[in-house]
């Protein structure tokens, strides 16, 4: 039986928290988000520089529905990932599993104690009907969370997420101004996912004057990353979009199966070969 997981001791966790924050300020960067312990292995060996989790991937790997895995499985992922590569890991921890700052904080302080040296918040209720916190109150559970944060002996970079796009209010003055008041109130980084256009971006780029994080992978998001990076972006995800592919190929492999019973899908499929010939890397002998 092997051993669980242990978080990267405190020594090596100040250097990937550096290391980290130091790809912010070097210019636009990837972070793939792996959705399991072989999914972060593989990418970590095809040389990206840091991780993300991503709550959907996770959510989908364990058979739920996206935002309905508990605060206790989050933490055993997270410590699983984190302990599985080399490479600095960003965790996404929703909206902080509680409404109160108090919760946010202390969700925040176990985060850290995973292995992870980065993480972000929403400001979503996941109530339909006022599906965004006030601005006042989503500033202070920010306030709260990076209070927790600050305690921690590493540092700690701290994304704050505006999710009015996400969440169908496309309102990108008010936009703004939730991801200035996070940004006044010490986030390291801002994040709205679902802008897609070129002159949204560029709005809220000059807007803000932190790194700013854009998904992609999504639907109405055509902008590569090449041209995101000429805009100034900094940190480019991918959210739950690999492990969605990865879904869309089993499905459609099953579905062919199922109704004409040809096997045409494999034909594309990756070889077991080179699977096995990534994992068998050592990501930590080669520094990846």
């Amino acid at each position: 039986m092997n051993p669980a997981p242990l978080a990267p001791a405190a020594s090596s966790r100040a250097a990937l928290a550096a290391r980290f924050l130091a790809l912010h300020a070097q210019g636009g960067f990837v972070i793939p988000n792996p959705w399991d312990v072989g999914s972060a292995r593989l990418l970590a060996n095809l040389g990206f520089k840091a991780l993300a989790s991503t709550s959907s991937g996770l959510a989908f790997s364990h058979g739920l529905l996206d935002n309905t895995v508990s605060r206790e499985l989050l933490l055993g992922h997270l410590t699983a990932i984190a302990a599985a590569t080399p490479l600095p890991v960003n965790a996404d921890l929703e909206s902080g599993f509680g409404a109160t700052p108090e919760a946010v904080a202390e969700t925040f302080r176990l985060a850290g104690e995973t292995g992870i040296v980065g993480a972000s918040i929403e400001d979503s209720t996941g109530q339909p009907d006022e599906p965004l916190y006030p601005v006042a109150v989503a500033t202070e559970r920010v306030r709260a969370a990076i209070e927790a944060v600050r305690r921690l002996p590493f540092p700690f970079t701290f994304t704050a997420r505006a999710e009015n796009f996400y969440v169908g209010r496309p309102d990108l003055a008010d936009t703004i101004r939730r991801l200035q008041a996070y940004q006044e109130a010490g986030a390291d980084v801002l994040y709205a996912p679902g802008i897609a256009s070129r002159d949204d971006i560029a709005t809220i780029l000059a807007s803000i004057d932190r790194p700013l994080n854009v998904l992609i992978g999504v639907p109405g998001m055509t902008l590569t990353v090449p041209e995101l990076i000429d805009l100034g972006v900094r940190r480019i995800s991918v959210g739950g979009s690999f492990a969605r592919a990865a879904y869309g190929a089993l499905l459609r492999a099953a579905r062919e199966l199922q109704s004409v019973g040809s096997t045409g899908y494999a034909a594309t499929a990756v070889s077991g070969k080179e699977i096995s010939a990534l994992l068998a890397k050592d990501p930590f002998a080669t520094g990846s």
